[in-house]
């Protein structure tokens, strides 16, 4: 592990090298065709490669399975670089494993696959291949720098499928948005349907697909850690409220530096998570330690997702 010289107020998440021992430990690993019961993996980040174990875990045992893999492009993801192929390549990429890992899923559960433009085509195809599609969300990315001969790409997309149309979880009163009311009606010269605070007019609001409210973590968020591509705690906080019951399971087959598995512990889900890279697996360890103490999501509370740029507000309604 190579030490990068930060500035004093970076609050990126860093591993010392006794904090790295100290996580490894606490590691959970198998060797290949090991057999693998619900209990051995429940609250346990795993240190393997998928495709080393997926035959073995355990059928059904997943309320929701949150997947962010690698996107068809090329990109470092530490030791493990993983390159850009044709369409059909990407594809029998995906065919290696997505089955498979929908047969982790709870008859009644719900899945969502993470992607960018140029492989949302070959996502939602497998989706449409093993479950019923429901929905694409959209969210905004703003990060990174503009292009000089395309326009910038801000936007990904999250496929949300479930097993059984008629038989899922969701629970949208807990996923409502805090948005600031621009036009505020009055009826009898009463607020309609919007609350009058001292910070301004709010109105709760349910939630769309098209998601403008998320800050990716960067050096000054305490979430924020040095993996490539780390997704907000915020966007998948969305996810777990409305698609996992309170202390159902939350799988994440390609874990990163712990995002899933910290918020489904934030937020009282179990948990379970697979990341072939170790030093990402300890981040993931260090993170899911913290939350034990601190359970805070940014952009969240009160019961409610707040727009971006409203943190004095949220603080105001802590006091």
């Amino acid at each position: 592990m190579v030490e990068k010289e930060r500035a004093a107020r970076n609050q990126t998440i860093i591993l010392t090298a006794d904090e790295y021992h100290f996580f490894s430990e606490k590691l959970c690993r198998f060797k290949e065709n090991a057999a693998i019961e619900a209990d051995d993996i429940l609250n346990k980040t795993i240190n393997n490669d998928l495709f080393d174990i997926i035959d073995s875990l355990p059928k059904q045992f997943a309320d929701l399975i949150v997947i962010d893999p690698p996107y068809n492009l090329t990109k470092k993801f530490n030791d493990f670089t993983f390159k850009t192929s044709s369409k059909d390549q990407y594809l029998d990429y995906l065919h290696a494993w997505f089955p498979k890992v929908v047969s982790l899923l709870k008859p009644e559960g719900s899945l969502y696959l993470c992607g960018d433009w140029k492989c949302t085509a070959a996502l939602q195809q497998v989706m449409e291949e093993n479950l019923t599609v429901l929905n694409r969300i959209t969210w905004q990315r703003e990060k990174g720098r503009g292009a000089l001969h395309n326009w910038k790409n801000a936007m990904e997309d999250i496929w949300f499928g479930v097993k059984d149309a008629k038989n899922y979880y969701f629970d949208v009163e807990s996923v409502k948005q805090k948005r600031k009311v621009i036009a505020p009606y009055r009826e009898n010269g009463k607020p309609k349907d919007w609350e009058e605070t001292d910070e301004g007019n709010f109105r709760l609001t349910y939630p769309s697909n098209f998601w403008d409210d998320i800050s990716i973590p960067y050096w000054s968020m305490p979430e924020n850690t040095d993996h490539p591509t780390q997704k907000p705690e915020k966007l998948i906080a969305k996810l777990i409220l409305a698609s996992c019951p309170k202390d159902g399971v939350v799988f994440d087959p390609f874990l990163g530096s712990g995002t899933t598995a910290v918020v489904a512990k934030k937020l009282g889900r179990k948990y379970c998570g697979i990341e072939m890279n170790k030093e990402y697996a300890c981040w993931a360890e260090k993170r899911l330690d913290m939350a034990s103490t601190d359970k805070v999501i940014q952009g969240y509370s009160d019961g409610v997702f707040w727009e971006r740029n409203t943190l004095n507000v949220q603080r105001a309604g802590k006091k």
